[in-house]
C-alpha cells in the first residue's frame, strides 16, 4: 500500500486551464473518490495519476517517490477504463495476462496463481476462456478489474466503470466494488460523474468544479456540512434547495424572510459581522415537513405546488415560493394538485446560509461540529 500526493498539479491545455493547483493526498489503502459534473478536471485529474497526460506544474509523488515524468510502465499503476478496453480477439484470461505476459517480469506459475486468485476474487473462474462477445456487461467489468488486480498495483485507478452498466447491474457492482476494496486494502482513486457512486463507495470524497477541489471529506461530512453552495447542491438527490432571501439581523432572533417566508435562527446563528441584506438559504428537501391538510399551526413558509412525482415510499413536490423553485419531500401517497399551498415548516438543525456572491457557507444550524465547520465568510470583515 502507498500514500499518493498531488502537490500543487496544475494541466493546461493551450490557454485552457482543466486542473488549477490541486493538493490532494490519498492515504494508503485508501479508496477515494472525485466527484463532479462533465468538464470539472476530474478525469484528466486520474490520467496525469495514471501517466497518461503530462503535468504542466507541481508534482506527483507515490511515497517519497517523486513520479511526475516517469512513464505509465515504471509506475506500478493498474487502470480500469470506462469503456472496459478488452481485446475482442482474446480470450478473458488472455485479456487480463496480457500485459504481464509483455512485461515479462512475471514467470508462467506466478501469472497462472495471480490469474487463479483474481478470477476467485471476482467469481469469474467459469468465464476465463470465453471472449468478450460472449460476456455480459458486467462479466466484462469484472475481466476489466482482474486485468488491473493482477498486476498488483500501488494504486488502482477507475474511470468511470459502471457508467455503461443498466441501473440494476450498476448497483450490484458498486457493492462489490466496496467489498473487493474491503479485501484487498488497494490505494484508490475513483472517478464518477454519480454523487450516489461518490457518496456509497468512498472513505473520502472529493467534489471537484472548474479544474479545482472545492471540498474533501467523508461522505456523510459532505453532504451535512458543504462547504459552499456548489457543494450543497451538488451532493444530494434530490438537490438542496437554495433560495435568496432578506437577513435582517446578526445575532439572536436574526430573521430569513421574502414573500411568504418568515424563518428566526436560532440564537446561536454565529452572523456576527456579516451585513444585513440578501443571503442564500439552503435547505434539503427532506428537511421540510408540510403541515397536513386543515391544521393550523406556526409555519416557515407557504409554497405553491406545481406538479408532483411519486416515488413509492415518498412523494416529491415540486413547488415554489418566494417566486423561486423549491422541491419537498413529502411521505408517500401524499396526495397534492397543482395550484395547492402547502404550509410547511422547516428543521431548524438542518438549515445553511451562504453568501450570495462567492457561495461561500456563512452559517450551519446544527453546530455539533462546532469546532471544526468553520465559517467561511468573504464579508466577515
Amino acid at each position: 500500500m502507498t500514500e499518493l500526493t498531488l502537490d500543487t498539479v496544475t494541466k493546461r491545455f493551450d490557454d485552457v486551464t482543466a486542473v488549477n493547483e490541486i493538493d490532494l493526498a490519498v492515504e494508503d489503502g485508501e479508496f477515494l473518490v472525485l466527484v463532479g459534473p462533465s468538464g470539472c478536471g476530474k478525469s484528466t485529474t486520474l490520467r496525469m495519476l495514471a501517466g497518461l497526460e503530462s503535468v504542466t506544474d507541481g508534482r506527483i509523488l507515490v511515497g517519497d517517490d517523486d513520479v511526475t515524468h516517469a512513464e505509465p510502465k515504471d509506475r506500478n499503476v493498474a487502470m480500469v477504463f470506462q469503456n472496459y478496453a478488452l481485446y475482442p480477439h482474446m480470450s478473458a484470461k488472455r485479456n487480463m495476462t496480457f500485459g504481464m505476459k509483455s512485461a515479462g517480469e512475471y514467470t508462467d506459475d506466478e501469472i497462472e496463481d495471480r490469474v487463479a486468485e483474481a478470477a476467485a476474487i471476482l467469481d469469474i473462474e467459469d468465464l476465463l476462456e470465453r471472449k468478450p462477445k460472449a460476456l455480459s456487461g458486467g462479466e466484462r467489468q469484472r475481466v476489466a478489474i482482474g486485468r488491473a488486480l493482477v498486476r498488483d498495483p500501488d494504486y488502482l485507478l477507475m474511470d468511470e466503470p459502471l457508467s455503461n452498466l443498466d441501473a440494476k447491474l450498476r448497483i450490484q457492482m458498486r457493492a462489490e466494488l466496496a467489498q473487493l476494496h474491503e479485501e484487498l486494502e488497494t490505494t484508490t482513486v475513483y472517478v464518477t460523474h454519480d454523487q450516489t457512486e461518490a457518496m456509497t463507495l468512498g472513505d473520502r470524497v472529493a467534489v471537484m468544479n472548474d479544474g479545482q477541489i472545492q471540498q474533501i471529506a467523508e461522505p456523510q461530512r459532505l453532504y451535512d456540512y458543504p462547504t459552499n453552495r456548489f457543494v450543497a447542491e451538488f451532493i444530494g438527490s434530490p438537490a438542496m434547495n437554495t433560495l435568496e432571501l432578506s437577513l435582517e439581523g446578526t445575532g439572536s432572533g436574526a430573521r430569513v424572510s421574502g414573500q411568504n417566508v418568515a424563518l428566526v435562527l436560532e440564537d446561536d446563528a454565529k452572523l456576527d459581522g456579516y451585513d444585513d441584506g440578501t443571503v442564500v438559504l439552503g435547505v434539503r428537501p427532506e428537511d421540510l415537513v408540510p403541515c397536513p391538510n386543515g391544521e393550523a399551526r406556526d409555519t416557515d413558509l407557504t409554497a405553491t405546488v406545481v406538479t408532483t412525482e411519486s416515488l413509492g415510499s415518498s412523494t416529491i413536490v415540486h413547488a415554489t415560493v418566494a417566486g423561486q423553485p423549491l422541491v419537498i419531500e413529502a411521505p408517500a401517497r401524499a396526495e397534492y394538485q397543482p395550484g395547492d399551498r402547502v404550509d410547511v415548516t422547516c428543521d431548524e438543525d438542518r438549515l445553511h446560509l451562504f453568501d450570495p456572491d462567492g457561495g461561500d457557507s456563512i452559517y450551519n444550524s446544527d453546530r455539533s461540529d462546532a469546532d471544526e465547520y468553520a465559517r467561511v465568510s468573504t464579508n466577515a470583515d
